[in-house]
């Protein structure tokens, strides 16, 4: 039966350019980027789905007002399972892209899939969006086409998940889906995000530091240069703000993880905003931003914490005031490197490509957070050339299939 499955899938090529074509045509850009949202986009996959054979389809829609139909959609095609008892197994893509950027830079129309030929002779398709993330969503897409083709039940219910949102925080994605939609979902459950790995397909992401984005506003009393005495120097307060958030962070949370692709926690001042217009000015008012991300054995609670502490000392020291607010704050609990979810993906990763998948922790904050908080299973993974967001993104045919061969022996494990 395996061996039948990657067959069929081999001769999916032109299946595969048909909905990536399809898909690029249509912009799904967030009104946060100055888009319309992802209503065109989902309703074009919504038929394509239905005229392959795809029955059971459920769109869930967040009201946004600033988008077109006042929605961001998001859609479910489900495949019945041998034995509905079973907890569901989910593959979840994006269907929102990022804007194309300098046009000048793409050699084609960023809206029209070009398939060509590189180098290597190996086949690409390139345009706005044909890796991240529809790479992923073709491939869900033909692992299911392919079981459904040669009449096979899974042995549990299978759910692609198709959200709006990922690029710009998930509001109106899967972190809507949970908050509203939360019989959806059930603990126990497993789920697999096609959205990231490497070039080998070696990578298994199963582990995400935790996040904190920190606004700081320092406020002082506003002088001539030529009189510090008299006023209250907030560049001064909030630069010694920064380097002591830097350093004593640092220090107290300096626990190692070698899963990690960074091992240690980092805590980087990052955006400074301007305050006076003129040199000789000492400033009243400062604002600087973080960038926090540490190990998941440390809760965001606890970095709260220390962060008060070293604001409680600067503000005495130079009589300022300090407030900050917190644009990003997620926990991620990891997934076991034991758990069968990822010993099957290994496994099957070997099977399709030859390679032994390893698992990983990444800095960078994915919509596999949400899902793990909520006790779901998840793993990060595709084949990927890492081309996303760039100026002639481009995905190769060969891991559309490869990575759909994976997904279909996904479905199909016992547990």
């Amino acid at each position: 039966m395996k061996e039948k499955i990657l067959k069929l899938i081999d001769s999916y090529e032109d299946i595969a350019i048909e909905l990536e074509t399809g898909l690029c045509k249509i912009p799904a850009i967030s009104p946060d980027s100055d888009g319309y949202g992802e209503i065109d986009k989902c309703e074009f996959l919504e038929s394509w789905l239905k005229a392959k054979g795809f029955g059971a389809l459920e769109r869930f829609d967040a009201p946004d007002e600033r988008a077109k139909g006042k929605v961001r959609p998001n859609l479910i095609a489900s495949i019945n399972g041998a034995d509905k008892t079973k907890p569901c197994f989910w593959i979840m893509s994006h269907i929102d892209i990022v804007p194309p950027g300098e046009l000048s830079l793409w050699k084609n129309d960023p809206y029209k899939a070009y398939v060509y030929s590189g180098e290597d002779g190996k086949k690409r398709i390139s345009g706005r969006g044909v890796e991240d993330n529809q790479q992923g969503l073709a491939s869900s897409v033909l692992a299911a086409i392919a079981l459904k083709q040669l009449g096979i039940t899974p042995p549990r219910p299978v759910k692609l998940l198709f959200v709006s949102d990922e690029e710009n925080g998930s509001g109106y994605g899967v972190d809507w889906l949970l908050k509203n939609r939360p019989h959806l979902f059930s603990p126990g459950e497993s789920a697999l995000i096609p959205d990231s790995g490497d070039a080998q397909g070696t990578a298994i992401e199963v582990a995400e530091k935790n996040i904190i984005w920190a606004r700081f506003v320092t406020k002082g009393l506003q002088v001539h240069g030529s009189r510090p005495d008299l006023g209250k120097n907030a560049h001064l307060a909030g630069a010694e703000l920064a380097l002591r958030l830097h350093e004593g962070l640092t220090k107290k949370f300096s626990d190692k993880d070698n899963l990690f692709d960074l091992e240690y926690s980092t805590f980087e001042p990052t955006k400074k905003e301007a305050n006076v217009p003129n040199i000789n000015t000492i400033p009243g008012e400062d604002i600087f931003c973080m960038d926090m991300r540490f190990l998941p054995r440390y809760p965001v609670a606890t970095v709260l914490a220390e962060i008060d502490r070293i604001i409680s000392e600067v503000k005495t020291k130079y009589g300022v005031t300090i407030e900050y607010s917190t644009p990003q704050s997620m926990e991620s609990k990891p997934t076991s490197p034991d758990a069968p979810l990822i010993k099957a993906l290994s496994e099957n990763i070997e099977t399709v490509y030859g390679v032994k998948g390893k698992p990983v922790g990444i800095g960078g904050g994915t919509v596999a957070a949400y899902l793990r908080n909520v006790g779901i299973d998840a793993a990060v993974w595709c084949r990927i050339t890492h081309t996303a967001h760039q100026p002639n993104e481009c995905a190769l045919l060969e891991n559309i299939l490869g990575d759909a061969k994976v997904m279909a022996l996904m479905m199909l494990r016992e547990s």
